[in-house]
């Protein structure tokens, strides 16, 4: 174990001035930080104890939505009535996500920051460059069957694990945060997450020492929503595909993707194409992609799980 310092915060405004020291990073949960510090991928040598901060509260906003405390738990998320009656979306892939001891202990905003679950990534003796800059990326001709079919770069074609953000991203949620300075700041998902470009490492567009507060949803969509989450087995397990949607009775509506990228994968233009079916949304949905001999699967999969969301939502 690497030695670190550790404090609690009195105020977020304090636990973001306290994370601008290099090092330095915020615990609430721990359930992917701690796995990270056993395995020495994260080292951090401070640690900011979010937890007394007051962020766990699921608040109406004054337009009609609701207001996420960044620290409220994802059981306690998935089961507020208000969440399963106008987001049902967001209950379904939380329930999907993880096991029961795991969302009675991970929140909000950590569910959003949890890094790769690449095996490269999580192998030190594999280059990696989300874990060392510059080191090259061993999935890359690797076995890549888990792995990024779309929005991928020279340098990293890992995906992101969760499945609260790709409800999040297709709710279109907005972030909230405050910044070292004291000063906040509103995200919005689409713009949360990043494609790893030539730089796999920075997963989001939050500054150093920048901390998120709370996720606000807008008014409900309604229409149907469902999640619908593909994986290898029925639990422990991430997505290899899997499919938050949110369907109008005239067949109009949203469509984000997990498993397939870097971030909750989300083309609001290809949605145009969801009155039309499975098959043309998705293909423009997926235009870009780019899979690889083990993935190319996952295209097929897309589009077949989509297929079925579109028919349950028809009922």
């Amino acid at each position: 174990m690497k030695p670190f310092t550790f404090e609690r915060a009195a105020t977020p405004a304090a636990a973001a001035a306290a994370a601008r020291n290099p090092g330095a990073k915020f615990i609430a949960g721990g359930t992917n930080l701690l796995d990270l510090m056993k395995l020495q991928i994260e080292a951090p040598t401070h640690l900011i104890d979010v937890n007394g901060l007051g962020l766990d509260r699921i608040e109406p906003t004054p337009e009609g939505g609701l207001r996420i405390g960044a620290l409220v738990r994802n059981t306690e998320l998935a089961a507020d009535p208000r969440v399963r009656r106008d987001y049902a979306v967001l209950s379904r892939a939380l329930l999907a996500g993880a096991t029961g001891q795991l969302r009675n202990m991970a929140t909000t905003a950590g569910n959003l920051l949890q890094r790769t679950r690449c095996p490269y990534f999580y192998d030190t003796n594999m280059a990696c460059n989300k874990r060392v800059p510059g080191s090259g990326c061993s999935a890359i001709g690797g076995v890549t069957r888990g792995l990024a079919v779309v929005g991928t770069s020279e340098h990293c074609i890992a995906t992101h694990p969760s499945d609260m953000a790709v409800a999040m991203r297709v709710l279109d949620a907005t972030v909230e945060t405050v910044r070292p300075d004291g000063s906040t700041h509103r995200i919005p998902m689409a713009e949360f997450h990043r494609l790893p470009g030539d730089t796999p490492h920075i997963d989001t567009a939050l500054e150093a020492g920048e901390l998120i507060t709370a996720v606000t949803l807008p008014p409900p969509a309604g229409g149907a929503q469902i999640y619908r989450k593909v994986r290898d087995r029925a639990s422990y397990a991430f997505a290899l595909v899997s499919v938050a949607a949110v369907v109008q009775p005239d067949g109009t509506g949203r469509v984000a993707l997990g498993g397939v990228a870097h971030k909750p994968w989300r083309v609001e233009e290809a949605e145009a194409e969801l009155p039309r079916g499975a098959r043309p949304a998705m293909s423009a949905i997926l235009a870009d992609a780019r899979p690889t001999r083990d993935n190319a699967f996952k295209v097929t999969l897309a589009q077949r799980t989509l297929a079925s969301v579109l028919a349950e939502a028809k009922g």
